[in-house]
């Protein structure tokens, strides 16, 4: 097998590139980006609108594809989020994308139409739930709206003999969520996880190491964030209480909102935020927040008052991953696409620039080629003690989707 040998870029310029220009925009546009919308918008507008809309209710159409032109049509056509590849500093090509075209004759389509889960599925449904192509042979969106298309059978099962990098080396936390068992259907683009962030300064001395400490400090009183996203929030909050977000019952949750309720009660929160909580930190508004780890990636470079810490009780991950729609024209075409991502060479890279937890075991000796502190950064490169806390938040049914946000938006006051 080659090795990834990007033609534009050397490891320097990347590391550089990535200082300068990249982690910034990437995390904190592609961070605002992603958490628009949470799979409770969709839970509660976009399936009723299905009929509404003279689309057929959801069908599970599994095993719908067709006829695989990959061989004879060496393309790609690859929907993904704003500001999740690599690219150079004239912005115009996509290093990595380039150096796999230039090794398989593959050309790919690469297009950022992904702004928002909920407004993507609108663009994708019609024809899923007709059956008809997409027009794009790989996509990539985050867990819950993955599960609800591999439940509804509108993606294709990937053929584990295209796959052999991303089977050895996909990392052991990633391999087995429970709306894909074995990864059958998807693999993650990245791994999103969620911590507690502080302004050290802000605190003033005061010491926070986990949930408990945000919301029974008085001295912190309203000068706390959460975040907007549910399954954050209440996930660490879960987590905090001794409960496993991958399998806590109806009661746990209302015990978290109620935990939660009470903090907002007595002032203790400030307010739940999107990606604008970066900014309350950095001030000091906040002295501590639930975050994303790809934003405190920038904000500790940026800032020397920002760290984080993972609470002993664990944190929250969850994942972006790609999948192929069915009809796809370029199936096999896409798989040794995602296949290629699964290599330590092109994972590093892209890794490099996105800040993101990277899924692929073995990259740290090729990601330290290029920027060490990036390598031996937890939130991109988790250590085997800090995979071990991580937890995902369970799939939910339609009938808790609802509930549950409208709970969540009755607490946050949205």
């Amino acid at each position: 097998m080659e090795q990834y040998e990007p033609d534009r870029l050397s490891p320097a310029q990347l590391a550089a590139m990535r200082r300068s220009i990249g982690s910034g925009r990437a995390s904190l546009t592609r961070r605002s980006l992603l958490r628009a919308s949470t799979g409770g918008a969709l839970a509660l507008g976009g399936l009723g609108t299905l009929s509404a809309c003279g689309i057929p209710a959801a069908k599970n159409t599994a095993g719908v594809s067709s006829e695989d032109h990959s061989a004879k049509e060496k393309q790609i056509s690859f929907s993904n989020w704003t500001e999740y590849m690599d690219i150079d500093e004239s912005e115009k090509h996509h290093p990595t994308l380039d150096a796999f075209a230039k090794r398989t004759g593959i050309k790919v389509k690469y297009t950022e139409d992904i702004n928002d889960n909920v407004e993507f599925f609108g663009k994708i449904k019609p024809q899923l739930a007709a059956g008809q192509p997409t027009g794009r042979d790989l996509i990539c969106v985050t867990d819950w709206l993955a599960a609800r298309l591999i439940r509804f059978g509108w993606v294709q099962k990937l053929d584990a003999s295209n796959l052999p990098h991303a089977y050895a080396n996909l990392s052991q936390q990633f391999r087995t969520p429970d709306w894909d068992p074995g990864r059958a259907y998807s693999y993650p683009w990245t791994g999103i996880s969620t911590v507690i962030a502080y302004n050290k300064k802000a605190l003033d001395g005061e010491e926070v190491k986990s949930v408990s400490d945000m919301l029974d400090n008085p001295k912190l009183k309203g000068r706390i964030g959460f975040l907007s996203e549910m399954r954050d929030s209440i996930g660490m909050t879960l987590l905090d209480m001794g409960k496993d977000p991958g399998k806590f019952t109806d009661d746990d949750y209302d015990a978290a909102v109620a935990r939660l309720q009470k903090a907002v009660d007595k002032g203790q929160i400030r307010r739940f935020t999107g990606n604008d909580y970066t900014s309350d930190l950095t001030k000091g508004d906040f002295a501590a927040c639930i975050a994303w780890a790809g934003d405190v990636v920038q904000l500790k470079a940026d800032s020397p008052d920002v760290d984080f810490v993972i609470p002993d009780s664990g944190y929250m991950t969850s994942t972006d991953n790609l999948l192929v729609p069915n009809k796809a024209r370029h199936k096999t075409n896409a798989e040794r696409l995602i296949d290629y991502y699964y290599e330590p060479g092109p994972a590093a890279a892209l890794a490099a620039y996105i800040n993101y937890v990277c899924p692929v075991d073995g990259v740290k000796p090729e990601l330290a080629k290029i920027d060490e502190d990036a390598a031996n950064n937890p939130l991109i490169i988790p250590d085997a003690a800090m995979a071990a806390k991580s937890r995902s938040f369970r799939s939910l049914s339609s009938k808790e989707e609802t509930a549950y946000e409208e709970k969540f938006a009755k607490l946050t006051g949205a």
